[in-house]
């Protein structure tokens, strides 16, 4: 049995993981080495790609500043958080503002201190990535679409620093990226409608608040229409493998996604909504093992 103080420990500690949301970070590292392997230095021995050395802190990197980004956004966040969701906000809370803060400083620290080892290039990405990512949380989230459009921005951020590390500029990459950056900008969208409650005790203003909530859906509904382009140009015209499976599955679930965004009109819709665009990002880190199964076989075995 753990004693007390043990068990006020592993609160504070999963209190924390929930503060950083840890299991986002794990599959965003996932995502960055499994593209740096099968998309962007295909033809790179696995070996070589995994012990990269300055894939690790560029990896590294990415996940102290995404983590430290969740920090700063909880700390502000953390009054309409106790409106939208009181579960998570109760857990949250078991970690202090004081320590929450202290650990946002050390994280960004380690992070530019991590980048330092790269290049000077890469201590300006991070510290410009740090700067973008406390200036949405503290101003531009409040702005309608724009704090939607950096959001989506700062969340495909690490993908473009491995990107540019390889220096792989394939037209197929670049739609790739299209692809997800719509889908992020749609879910962010998503978490508008979903988070009404709290945003107008706390004054934001956001589209739905603004404009109401059917111009908001029709606005998601532009991006789902518009994710389908690449989606498309990825099955029909580009070499993808067996991903082409996931872009088929993934254009029938977001038509079924419309259909249920224009007949959600309560949080627990909206929260359905969010969870299956969610399912389509996190489908699509493991979906590229698909793009060539006999690279896949011959790296692993």
């Amino acid at each position: 049995m753990l004693s007390r103080k043990n068990k006020l420990l592993l609160f504070k500690l999963l209190s924390l993981f929930s503060v950083v949301r840890g299991y986002n970070i794990l599959v965003i590292t996932l995502a960055q080495y499994l593209a740096s392997i099968y998309i962007l230095a295909p033809n790179i021995p696995l070996r070589d790609v995994v012990l990269d050395l300055n894939l690790f802190l560029i990896v590294t990197a990415s996940a102290l500043t995404i983590a430290s980004g969740y920090i700063i956004n909880n700390f502000y966040d953390a009054e309409k958080d106790l409106i939208n969701k009181p579960t998570k906000s109760m857990l949250d809370r078991l970690v202090s503002q004081r320590f929450k803060l202290t650990t946002y400083f050390i994280l960004n620290f380690l992070a530019v201190f991590a980048a330092s080892y790269i290049s000077f290039r890469a201590v300006l990405f991070f510290s410009a990535y740090i700067f973008g990512i406390w200036i949405y949380s503290h101003k531009l989230k409040r702005i309608p679409f724009l704090g939607n459009l950096v959001s989506s921005t700062l969340a495909i951020s690490p993908f473009f620093v491995v990107f540019v590390y390889y220096k792989n500029f394939q037209t197929v990459i670049f739609v790739h990226a299209i692809f997800l950056f719509l889908l992020i900008l749609a879910r962010e969208m998503i978490k508008d409608l979903e988070s009404m409650a709290g945003d107008i005790a706390q004054d934001y203003k956001t589209i739905p608040i603004i404009y109401g909530p059917n111009v908001s859906k029709s606005l998601i509904t532009l991006l789902i229409a518009l994710t389908l382009i690449p989606a498309l140009l990825l099955i029909r015209t580009f070499d993808v493998g067996y991903m082409y499976l996931y872009f088929m599955a993934c254009i029938a679930l977001l038509i079924f996604f419309l259909v249920l965004l224009w007949k959600a009109d309560a949080k627990k819709h909206y929260v359905w909504l969010h969870n299956i665009i969610k399912f389509i990002i996190v489908a699509g880190v493991f979906s590229i093992l698909l793009i060539d199964v006999d690279v896949v076989l011959n790296r692993i075995l």
